[in-house]
């Protein structure tokens, strides 16, 4: 309990607790990536992995609670770190020098907040209408509805358009982020050149992956 209220009470354990939520939730988002990737290629391969996935009880009731809470404990995290640095400041960032600063490290709070919103639409999208389905209507398992729902959700150019936007913004947060979450966990070594290299490859592979998803739906249907 005394390490527990250690970490949590200085900046380096909020740092380093908010760098490993992000860790998980990029693992997932490679996770999440190659299952939708399988609806671009084969509707039932899509739909055999998004059955296993809405069914497995280790998916269900162990992966989905910690993603839930990485999910909001990340941001929560962030709000707090970013209260604390402004609270910090003798004066606004803006009349500071900010060196070598990127715009993106400056405002990864504006980005993370857009980022939020979308998750909250992707939740009202797909997640808040699968819990219904099978725990409020308690409706019967059909193994092959999981593509239609996708490809009737990307039909709406509105709904396309914030998750282009959404992962544009999710690729910006992750070439600061994803990188800046290694140094916090202490992986800063002769091999930081490579790593910092994989980890903007990753930030502009993922999102975009999931954008050509989306315009693929909707352009193909």
């Amino acid at each position: 309990m005394s390490w527990f209220s250690n970490t949590f009470s200085s900046t380096i354990g909020r740092k380093f607790a908010m760098a490993l939520s992000a860790i998980f939730l990029v693992l997932f988002l490679l996770m999440h990536l190659t299952t939708n990737m399988l609806s671009v290629i084969s509707a039932d391969a899509f739909n055999e992995a998004s059955h296993f996935m809405g069914t497995n009880p280790v998916v269900q009731f162990l992966l989905q609670p910690v993603l839930i809470f990485a999910v909001v404990f990340h941001f929560v995290m962030g709000f707090v770190l970013e209260a604390k640095n402004r609270a910090s400041r003798p004066m606004k960032y803006a009349k500071k020098d900010t060196g070598n600063a990127t715009w993106m490290s400056q405002n990864m709070i504006y980005s993370g907040l857009v980022i939020l919103a979308f998750l909250a639409l992707h939740f009202i999208d797909f997640w808040i209408p699968e819990i219904n389905y099978k725990y409020v209507a308690q409706l019967p398992e059909v193994t092959d509805r999981y593509y239609g729902e996708m490809v009737h959700k990307f039909q709406s150019p509105l709904r396309v358009g914030a998750y282009v936007i959404s992962f544009v913004l999710l690729a910006l947060h992750l070439l600061h982020g994803f990188q800046s979450s290694l140094q916090s966990m202490g992986i800063n070594n002769k091999f930081t050149p490579a790593i910092k290299k994989f980890t903007q490859a990753y930030a502009i592979v993922i999102p975009m992956g999931f954008v050509l998803i989306a315009l693929y739906h909707f352009i193909n249907h």
